[in-house]
């Protein structure tokens, strides 16, 4: 125990220095303060509060999935503004559906869509869900998800960023 108490002081402070907030990094958190307020306004006018979004990876390669779990990091942090991701969908408002349809998704997409109750919103995210992408149509691959349910919807982008998924979702909600 001696030992180890001798390194620790010895060894010192070994991590980095926190480095000073830069004017677009600052702008960034001012836009996204400002459209997370708008949001909220509009949430707890239209939904009482919250909104419930159910996510749907159809066969995308994940690029979008790591953008919208960023959604849910602190630094976003898009629950303090009334929207909150679930894990059926039978209680969600709106689905979030990624990648390109592959044929083996196409089924539960569908089943998805009706479980989930009316009235619904399905965003297709990223440029695979909006158009197929590089996949397109094939024997393996439905292409776009509006060629399997019909999409309220497009957040482009491959992928889109965090704060482009908000846009997304708060220009939804202005419609």
């Amino acid at each position: 125990m001696l030992r180890l108490f001798k390194k620790i002081l010895t060894t010192g402070i070994v991590t980095e220095n926190i480095k000073p907030v830069s004017r677009t990094e600052q702008g960034r958190e001012d836009e996204l303060e400002r459209m997370g307020v708008e949001v909220k306004r509009l949430i707890d006018r239209k939904f009482a509060g919250s909104i419930a979004i159910r996510q749907v990876d159809a066969g995308s390669c994940n690029g979008c999935e790591l953008e919208i779990h960023a959604l849910n990091n602190p630094y976003y942090d898009i629950e303090r503004f009334g929207i909150h991701f679930v894990a059926s969908p039978r209680h969600a408002d709106v689905l979030l559906v990624t990648g390109p349809v592959s044929r083996h998704m196409q089924a539960a997409l569908l089943r998805t869509y009706q479980a989930t109750p009316d009235p619904k919103w399905v965003v297709a995210v990223g440029d695979c869900a909006a158009c197929g992408g590089e996949f397109g149509e094939s024997y393996a691959c439905c292409g776009a998800v509006s060629n399997v349910i019909p999409v309220d919807a497009v957040i482009s982008g491959c992928p889109p960023t965090p704060l482009a998924l908000m846009k997304g979702v708060l220009g939804m909600i202005k419609r």
